[in-house]
């Protein structure tokens, strides 16, 4: 993780004639992700929000004095808690900015390049003209709360009390933070699945927990029981899983979820389960690990409205637990971020209530995308894994002979233009990633076959 930092810093060296501005983005570079909104990202621009941002900071900078510059040039250097030093700027980050300054297309990043539905946005424009516009309840608007237990109870048959045993979050990134701040003790043991989404290592690091890791492995990323079965002990605080799975795609089978089932209960150990991609299953039916004998009790299931109704930018999560484990995930979110968008919480309990056809077109719709990307890899030269839900795929990148998958991104970003994202940044040991990559496929399908077609025509096998 430590040399894609660098190559893309190296890459994203600015070339402004203003020494004092050179100070300063220097300094800044930690903190480039705020400087350059993604929702600006076009997959087929180059790069007009940096260049703007770069014309203002010079016409700021002017006014400078030989005193302030001086003063850049001797400020200390910027200051991180130890629990947080190993954590870069996220792998999304970099990628992205290094594919906007090239004009790449942008498979990397896991947000849709097209808008959510119009029922929905509606909705969201109706609540702010209707005044909603204040503090929403701490832990969530009763509408939604309702809405979203009765979404559960659709999905699982499980009946849950909406006032107690669900929490409204600023996106399901939220919920995972509230839950791991709020339930997980310094020293906590918790297991992960590698690959694993970043922001779960470096939430669990802010919880001082320790962290143990069961690496999935290609071509079909089973868990492996048996050393599942070894790594929990009566010191296991927590697992904390995902599926349908990011990166891989892969979806836990009934027999891997019992088996997870199975040893918390023998152990007492709590599941944290993201489920995001819930509605994203294309070989098998989801399966919601609270749902199996004995879970519910022990299981904080976390999901969100942005990846099923195509509005990232929205940050609308939740958790849904027993009452016990409610309580520490409402203390943490509390102190978070206390609530969550009015509006968009009015807007949310519109889209939960979409009838079934709703997620089938979804479906449809991304089994189209998927069936583009990966036929389209497969001609490029690439191994492709089955991916059986969410909108991503991982591939091997190695027949086009780069040493790992940060000089295969790097390359495929300047020289190639398409934007994917290098795997090793998942794994507690980056060596198990080195050879894969992520491409996601929620874009329109313009953008999908133009990007084949830009590796078609400049990516050649050397395997």
């Amino acid at each position: 993780m430590i040399n894609a930092v660098s190559s893309n810093e190296k890459s994203m060296n600015l070339d402004t004639q203003q020494h004092s501005v050179n100070v300063m983005l220097r300094q800044l570079s930690f903190i480039r992700s705020s400087l350059i909104p993604f929702s600006s990202y076009s997959p087929r621009t180059s790069l007009k929000p940096l260049t703007s941002i770069r014309s203002q900071t010079k016409a700021t900078m002017s006014t400078i004095s030989t005193q302030n510059e001086s003063t850049l040039q001797t400020q200390r250097p910027v200051q991180v808690a130890q629990r947080l030093e190993k954590f870069k700027t996220t792998i999304f980050t970099q990628m992205s900015i290094l594919g906007n300054k090239h004009g790449a297309i942008n498979l990397g990043q896991g947000f849709p390049n097209f808008d959510g539905p119009e029922f929905v946005k509606e909705a969201a424009i109706q609540a702010i003209k209707d005044g909603k516009n204040q503090y929403a309840r701490a832990f969530g608007a009763p509408e939604l709360n309702s809405a979203v237990a009765s979404r559960f109870h659709r999905d699982t048959g499980l009946v849950i009390d909406p006032e107690r045993e669900v929490t409204v979050t600023c996106g399901c990134t939220e919920a995972i933070a509230a839950a791991m701040l709020g339930l997980i003790n310094p020293g906590d043991e918790v297991i992960l699945f590698a690959p694993f989404y970043d922001s779960y290592e470096a939430t669990l690091s802010m919880a001082g927990a320790k962290v143990k890791c069961i690496t999935l492995r290609p071509p079909g990323f089973d868990i492996p029981l048996d050393e599942l079965k070894a790594a929990v002990t009566s010191e296991t605080r927590a697992i904390l899983m995902n599926t349908p799975h990011n990166p891989t795609g892969k979806m836990f089978t009934r027999e891997e979820l019992e088996a997870i089932a199975s040893l918390c209960i023998e152990n007492d150990v709590i599941v944290f389960s993201d489920e995001v991609y819930d509605k994203l299953d294309f070989e098998m039916d989801h399966i919601c690990i609270a749902s199996l004998p004995g879970m519910y009790e022990r299981t904080v299931t976390m999901n969100s409205l942005g990846k099923t109704f195509s509005l990232t930018g929205w940050k609308i999560g939740w958790a849904v637990a027993p009452p016990h484990l409610t309580w520490g995930i409402r203390q943490a979110h509390s102190y978070l971020t206390f609530a969550t968008s009015t509006p968009m919480q009015a807007a949310a309990v519109a889209a939960l209530e979409a009838p079934e056809s709703y997620y089938t077109e979804l479906k449809r719709d991304y089994s189209e995308k998927k069936e583009i990307l990966v036929k389209g890899l497969k001609e490029v030269g690439f191994e492709v894994f089955p991916s059986s839900g969410t909108y991503f795929v991982v591939v091997d990148h190695t027949p086009f002979g780069f040493g790992d998958d940060v000089a295969f991104c790097e390359y495929l970003i300047k020289e190639v233009g398409v934007v994917a994202i290098p795997t090793s940044v998942f794994y507690l040991n980056p060596e198990d990633g080195k050879n894969l990559v992520r491409f996601a496929f929620c874009k329109d399908e313009e953008t999908l076959r133009s990007a084949i077609e830009r590796m078609k025509l400049k990516l050649k096998r050397v395997v």
